[in-house]
């Protein structure tokens, strides 16, 4: 089982409903490709370094998760690519 971060940031232009159910929509993505003991935590509205898609702020998120292979990782990745409501995302190998 290998230990994944993953950073996205959510457009500001999103009520919070919605910023909410794209968070849990990605979640769910994670789940159902195999992702275990994910752990969620909303950072909350920050200022970005620089303009990015013409937004100088986003809301934060960080997920953590264990998974046996890549396949919740490569899903998520290319959903978070087509997606508009995600501005930028990250996703980093934790070692344990």
């Amino acid at each position: 089982m290998k230990n994944y971060e993953i950073m996205f940031i959510v457009r500001p232009t999103l009520s919070e409903e919605e910023i909410k159910k794209v968070a849990a929509s990605f979640e769910k993505v994670l789940k159902d490709n195999g992702a275990k003991d994910i752990n969620v935590k909303e950072m909350g509205q920050r200022e970005l370094a620089y303009e990015i898609k013409d937004f100088k702020s986003g809301y934060y998120y960080v997920i953590n998760l264990t998974s046996a292979d890549d396949k919740a990782i490569k899903e998520f990745d290319r959903l978070a690519l087509i997606s508009n409501d995600i501005v930028r995302h990250l996703v980093t190998t934790v070692e344990a």
